[in-house]
C-alpha cells in the first residue's frame, strides 16, 4: 500500500444537502442510473481508480480483459449506490437488513468486558453504526478525521439511536488514548482492518494470490488485552436490501503476544477474502494495496 487511508466523502457541503433533499423525494434507483450513465464514466476516465481496480480483477481474481475491464465498471457503480444509499439513509430512508450470526454479537454485548470489531471497506458497512445495537454498551467507532462537516453532523445524528460514539483517527495518534478509556470501561471499539492509517507500521499477509500489508494497530490493540474479536461486512443484495455477516475471530489467548497476532491478523485476512470471492465487486479498495 503505497499511501495512507483517507476516507474522505466527495463533494461539499453544499452538495450533500442538497443530494439529501433530492432523496427525500425521489427513489434511489432514478440516482442509481444517473450515477452508472453519466458520472462512472467520467471518473474512469480522469481517476487512477480505474486501472487499480482493473488489475485487482486480472491478478487477484484472475479474470480475462473483457471481463476485469466489466467489472471495473460494475465496481464503481456499486460503489456510486453505495454511497447514494448512505445518504439516503441521512435523508430519512430505509433499507431491510438481514443479519447473520447476530447471536455472536448479541453474546458479547452482554458481558462485561469489552470487545473489538474489525471492519473493511466491503459494502456499506456505515449501515452496521445504524444497525447493531448494544444497549448495554456504547460503540466506538474510529473515523477518519478529515470527513465532510457535514458527513458527520449526519452520523452524530444516526449514531445517537444506537449509542454510537465517533473517534477521529488524529496524526498526532490521540485516538489511542480514546480507544484505551473506552476499553477500560469495557465498550466496543471498531476498527477499519484493511487500510493503513495514523502509525505506519504493518504486518505482511498472504491476500488474494499475493502478498499485502495490513495495520499492525488493530490486531495489537485487541491481543493486548486479550479482547474477543469480530469481523463484521455489510453487503448490498439488491437494491433496497443489505447483509450483514458477524463472524467471531476466535485466537489462542495463552499464546505469546506475536503468535496472538499472527493468528488473529490471519483469522481477519481469511474471512476478508472468503467476503470478497463471494462479493468481489463490492470490495472498495482503490490503492496500488499489493506488492508486486
Amino acid at each position: 500500500m503505497e499511501k495512507q487511508w483517507a476516507g474522505t466523502t466527495y463533494g461539499n457541503g453544499w452538495m450533500h444537502k442538497w443530494l439529501i433533499r433530492i432523496l427525500k423525494h425521489i427513489d434511489t434507483r432514478v440516482l442509481y442510473v444517473v450515477v452508472a450513465v453519466f458520472v462512472i464514466p467520467i471518473c474512469l476516465l480522469i481517476n487512477r481508480s480505474c486501472g487499480i481496480t482493473y488489475r485487482y480483477f486480472r491478478h487477484q481474481h484472475n479474470y480475462g480483459r473483457l471481463k476485469a475491464a466489466w467489472n471495473t465498471y460494475v465496481n464503481h457503480c456499486k460503489f456510486g449506490q453505495v454511497v447514494v444509499d448512505k445518504f439516503a439513509m441521512y435523508a430519512g430512508k430505509h433499507f431491510d437488513i438481514d443479519i447473520e450470526g447476530y447471536e455472536h454479537y448479541l453474546a458479547l454485548t452482554d458481558r462485561a468486558e469489552g470487545f473489538i470489531q474489525l471492519s473493511s471497506h466491503v459494502g456499506n458497512y456505515e449501515i452496521a453504526g445504524y444497525t447493531l445495537k448494544a444497549d448495554k454498551k456504547r460503540i466506538n467507532a474510529l473515523l477518519y478525521f478529515g470527513e465532510k462537516a457535514s458527513v458527520m453532523q449526519n452520523r452524530s445524528r444516526l449514531f445517537t439511536d444506537t449509542n454510537t460514539n465517533m473517534i477521529a483517527i488524529r496524526p498526532d495518534m490521540g485516538h489511542l488514548f480514546e480507544i484505551d478509556e473506552a476499553l477500560t470501561k469495557g465498550e466496543v471499539v471498531s476498527i477499519p482492518a484493511d487500510r493503513i492509517f495514523g502509525s505506519k507500521k504493518t504486518l505482511t499477509l498472504h491476500f488474494l494470490n499475493n502478498d499485502a500489508h495490513f495495520p499492525y494497530g488493530p490486531f495489537s490493540i485487541a491481543t493486548m488485552r486479550g479482547l474477543d474479536v469480530l469481523a463484521i461486512h455489510v453487503l448490498k443484495t439488491s437494491w433496497k436490501k443489505y447483509h450483514i455477516v458477524v463472524t467471531p475471530l476466535d485466537y489462542n489467548k495463552e499464546a505469546t503476544r506475536r503468535e496472538q497476532i499472527a493468528e488473529l491478523s490471519k483469522k481477519y485476512v481469511d474471512e476478508l477474502e472468503r467476503i470478497v470471492r463471494h462479493y468481489p465487486t463490492q470490495w472498495f479498495n482503490y490503492f496500488e494495496f499489493w506488492q508486486t
